[in-house]
């Protein structure tokens, strides 16, 4: 493919099923992951801090490579992203120490900006009033990667716990190649950032305070990292929950993620396309946190165990609204040269919340009670709505309107 070659309209479809392929391979260690950590240390810190590892290295990296995408194109950061999460497949495959698998995971997080990179390559060839619709095919590629990934990895791993991680790295290199040979690039160089790359550009919490304190843009990022935060705990502390609450195993648990995956594909990767053409992203993600913080306030008071179920989708139907519509806010609010820099910014964020809400979740779990992350995720997830309330009231002032200059 000749990388110079403007995208065709199948560039949507590529991305989509390059970024299906990624997060499948993410899908099939979710069942193994703590039985290989096992092989090494038998207690539960230790693979908490597998998962910290991770998000910790996406959060340093992602907005550098965000960044590095603006300059030298959304292609060559992509392919070299993927290829690296299988070589860190292929590593935690391989380990026979446990400085092998923290390895394993740190390369992962530091190539891990693929999902950054595949947003500001849909922002390039979107326009303005598509993007939020084009991001929720990200949204529903997660989700599907998720839902049929555990499975195979679970299937996989009677043959040993090393072939779900052999074959997540086989998916990584087989979406490179794909990339490589049918993914033109997005950013032509007259669009790109221009001048000698300068060391601040390397420092991640420099672009991240650089972006975050855009006035047009803090608020956004304050309500994303708000809804992100209550999930993040939710992810993590949910099966915990069902299990001292209701006394629901593994099967019930994963029916109802099962549940949550499903609305969530048909959310951002339907319903997004229908509605976001008809109504501006403020409204959609006001709508999403409101389902959403109602979803958690339904788990927090649920009499059964069966009103999990809908207050599960309610929380799936609102963030699969939100999540999509503030990629494409964030997106419209710069110009093509900085794209990866904002989306890059936005998901290092993301993998913050990721790294501190489940401790959170679990800390108060303890101490106030099992139903507290719930009341508090409703907060949190009512905090947002505030955020993006009053960020929406700001918009609405001719100059809000424009775009922040590059830091």
């Amino acid at each position: 493919m000749d990388a110079s070659k403007p995208p065709g309209k199948h560039a949507l479809a590529v991305i989509f099923v390059t970024v299906f392929l990624d997060l499948l391979g993410i899908g099939l260690l979710v069942p193994v992951a703590p039985f290989v950590v096992r092989e090494f240390r038998d207690d539960g810190l230790t693979v908490g801090l597998l998962a910290l590892t991770f998000s910790v290295a996406q959060f340093v990296a992602s907005p550098i490579l965000g960044a590095l995408s603006d300059r030298y194109g959304r292609r060559s950061i992509l392919l070299i992203s993927i290829f690296g999460t299988g070589i860190g497949y292929l590593l935690f495959g391989w380990a026979a120490t446990l400085w092998m698998l923290f390895l394993s995971r740190l390369i992962d997080g530091i190539t891990g900006g693929n999902i950054s990179t595949a947003q500001a390559y849909i922002a390039d060839i979107s326009a303005p009033e598509d993007r939020s619709k084009n991001f929720g095919l990200i949204g529903a590629a997660f989700g599907l990667g998720f839902i049929i990934g555990p499975a195979v990895g679970g299937i996989l791993s009677r043959i040993s716990l090393s072939a779900p991680a052999y074959a997540a790295a086989g998916l990584s290199f087989a979406a490179t190649l794909y990339a490589y040979f049918a993914l033109p690039e997005s950013l032509p160089q007259a669009r790109r950032k221009q001048g000698a790359i300068q060391l601040g550009d390397l420092n991640p919490f420099r672009q991240i305070a650089a972006w975050f304190w855009k006035p047009a843009l803090t608020l956004l990022f304050l309500s994303s990292f708000l809804m992100q935060f209550a999930m993040a705990g939710l992810q993590t502390n949910f099966a915990v929950f069902s299990n001292d609450r209701f006394g629901l195993g593994p099967g019930a648990n994963a029916a109802i993620f099962v549940t949550i995956g499903v609305v969530g594909v048909f959310t951002q990767g339907v319903l997004i396309r229908r509605l976001a053409p008809r109504i501006d992203n403020f409204r959609l993600i006001s709508v999403g946190l409101i389902l959403a913080s109602t979803g958690f306030f339904g788990i927090a008071a649920a009499p059964a165990a069966w009103a999990l179920y809908p207050a599960c989708m309610a929380i799936a139907l609102g963030i699969g609204l939100s999540n999509p519509s503030f990629s494409g806010l964030l997106s419209v609010r710069v110009d093509a040269s900085q794209q990866g820099a904002v989306l890059g910014v936005s998901q290092s964020l993301a993998s913050l919340s990721r790294a501190i809400g489940p401790v959170w979740a679990g800390a108060i779990y303890d101490t106030a009670g099992m139903s507290s992350p719930y009341w508090a995720g409703a907060l949190f997830l009512g905090g947002a709505w505030v955020c993006v309330t009053r960020a929406w009231r700001a918009a609405s002032t001719p100059s809000s309107r424009a775009a922040p200059s590059s830091p």
